[in-house]
């Protein structure tokens, strides 16, 4: 199994965590300090050895940040972490605010004190997070100030060790495009910045520009490592060695200069007596890495990671990839889909157990090479929790009258799928159907969107709550987000939100999932992956219109939808998805599976 299921957050030990690192705030002369939630690289996922802001508050979501001061603490998560980290944290301990509503800036201006000193690691903030709390400090009277030496890391005694997972090359065959062929296009979008280098520090770049995967964070094949690009010269890939294969190493040595990643930091200072311009991505690269370069003299051009856009628009050859991932990925959830028809009435299933069996019948392709995230295995009230991770604390049985929502994916070498599918067992409340109806509505509305080039995903993200909004409700996550070619999950830079402000181009794969949230009742999502399509002429038009092609390719649950919300335009596509499902995947399933699919995708 790749999923586990014990939760390591512990906030009973919170008091004493908390209190020792206030005694290290002492010795370091400091009356606050800041403990972010990402490591060095600024991932969104991280190892075990950065899961520090856990380890000190008890919250596991993959987004927050706490900042401690002598006489208070706070912890800052999102709408989706809102009712898992009051069951997470101590809040007689520390206060629960929310990022947007009340972001971090607001509160230390408001609770800082004139001469107070506030610390932080400059290897685990942006260059953009320490402007703006360098201002909001400063707004107080206070300071911010670099501390060398992460002040958790000295208290933290059984801290696990940094990861040295082996790395493996990406072969042509699914990347599309071999590692020299990249080079070029690189070095020309440094030169268009006005910059001679560009440090990579994000670890799906780095992948993504080498043509390497590795296993240092859990689901995402990637290895931590940096990385200098450069006009003149080969790239410089500062790796631990043991993480290199002989073959590896004989692959990558003809195109890239292979270094310790102790000489990390030399390489920057050298660039900076060199006198050289360097781009960096201000919101992913840490502040430390800005620091030595300033110091050694180098021109700081800030600017976007110049991977991030080629990386997001997917050649021909990773698009095909994508499709037959996710015909692959489609056959092991009709298979599940198929089960958990079968099995769930009796009341006997749980979350864990039905989360174990997605992933079985994923082993079963026997193309597997990992989960792409923790499966969202929701029952009942536990599918109002977005982002719930079930644990063997939390498992719930799945009872007859409930809604299940399923949120999971799969890396394969040829694509990372996503997929969220909602199902009722047994019969559903009018209200579920109401409301699984406009979830869907929105969804269609997205699918079949045509829209110009330069759209955004901000100008999107009404088509997907339009129907939601007409009945008073809304949710609180964006539609959509990338999604990487055997890479993250979550990828940039495109995302169909309501803050969504990167248009959506050709070969970009993004996320189409709307929902609705009942506190403690029940949760409703629905997600397919889909392509941005090249622009095409609509009879009679003005200019030509990009749309998008559906990758996932599993059955709805007809039972929660109530076909009088529909127009005859949502009908007729949900019809053809059906028959598409049937047709793409049908023939590759077992009898009795193929005979449930006939059924499932029968027309409304």
């Amino acid at each position: 199994m790749f999923q586990e299921f014990e939760d390591a957050s512990d906030p009973t030990k919170s008091p004493a965590r908390i209190a020792a690192l206030r005694n290290e705030m002492v010795r370091n002369g400091i009356d606050g300090y800041i403990v972010p939630r990402s490591d060095e690289h600024q991932g969104e996922y991280v190892a075990p050895y950065a899961e520090r802001l856990r380890w000190l508050t008890g919250f596991s979501g993959s987004a927050g940040l706490a900042i401690i001061l002598n006489d208070r603490a706070a912890l800052f998560i999102d709408g989706r972490y809102t009712i898992q980290a009051r069951s997470q944290i101590d809040t007689a301990l520390l206060e629960l605010r929310h990022v947007i509503d009340e972001p971090p800036t607001e509160w230390l201006r408001s609770n800082l004190k004139r001469d107070q000193r506030i610390g932080y690691d400059p290897w685990l903030l942006t260059l953009d997070q320490v402007d703006r709390y360098a201002k909001a400090c400063m707004g107080a009277g206070a300071e911010l100030v670099p501390i060398e030496g992460n002040l958790i890391d000295r208290i933290w005694d059984d801290q696990p060790a940094r990861p040295a997972a082996p790395v493996a090359s990406h072969p042509t065959q699914f990347a599309g495009r071999r590692l020299a062929e990249k080079q070029p296009e690189l070095k020309a979008a440094i030169e268009r910045a006005g910059a001679t280098a560009a440090v990579l520090t994000q670890p799906d770049s780095i992948a993504w520009a080498f043509n390497i995967r590795g296993a240092d964070i859990a689901h995402t094949p990637v290895t931590l490592a940096f990385a200098i690009l450069s006009t003149e010269g080969r790239p410089q890939l500062f790796i631990s060695p043991e993480k290199l294969s002989e073959d590896v190493r004989a692959e990558l040595e003809p195109d890239i200069e292979l270094c310790r990643p102790e000489d990390f930091t030399d390489a920057l200072t050298r660039l900076g007596r060199e006198g050289a311009s360097v781009l960096i991505d201000p919101a992913w690269t840490a502040h430390r890495i800005v620091d030595v370069l300033t110091y050694a003299g180098a021109k700081i051009i800030r600017g976007a990671d110049p991977c991030i856009n080629p990386k997001a628009c997917k050649n021909p050859i990773e698009l095909e990839g994508a499709r037959m991932a996710h015909r692959r990925d489609a056959v092991a959830m009709a298979r599940f889909l198929a089960w958990f028809d079968r099995e769930s009435p009796s009341g006997a299933l749980d979350e864990i157990t039905a989360a174990r069996a997605l992933e079985a019948f994923r082993q079963d392709t026997g193309a597997l090479k990992e989960i792409s995230f923790d499966t969202i295995s929701a029952a009942g009230p536990n599918a109002a929790l977005p982002h719930y991770r079930v644990t063997t604390e939390s498992n719930r049985r799945i009872r007859p009258g409930e809604i299940y929502l399923v949120d999971s994916g799969a890396q394969y070498l040829d694509g990372t799928t996503d997929i969220t599918r909602t199902m009722i067992v047994g019969e559903p409340a009018a209200a579920m159907r109401d409301r699984f109806t406009r979830v869907l509505k929105g969804m269609i509305a997205v699918t079949l969107a045509r829209f110009p080039q330069r759209t955004t995903g901000a100008q999107l993200d009404s088509f997907a709550r339009a129907a939601l909004w007409q009945a008073g409700v809304d949710f609180d996550h964006g539609t959509g987000h990338g999604v990487g070619s055997y890479l993250s999950v979550h990828e940039g830079p495109a995302r169909i939100s309501k803050t969504g402000t990167v248009p959506l181009e050709t070969g970009m794969i993004l996320s189409n999932e709307p929902g609705y949230y009942k506190e403690g009742e029940y949760g409703i999502r629905i997600e397919n992956l889909v392509v941005v399509k090249t622009p095409e002429p609509i009879a009679g038009g003005d200019r030509p219109m990009h749309s998008f092609e559906t990758l996932t390719l599993a059955p709805i649950d007809r039972r929660l939808i109530s076909v009088d919300l529909l127009d005859e335009r949502e009908l007729a596509w949900l019809n053809a998805y059906h028959r598409r499902v049937v047709e793409e995947i049908g023939p590759l399933l077992d009898a009795e599976t193929a005979d449930w699919l006939a059924q499932a995708t029968a027309p409304l």
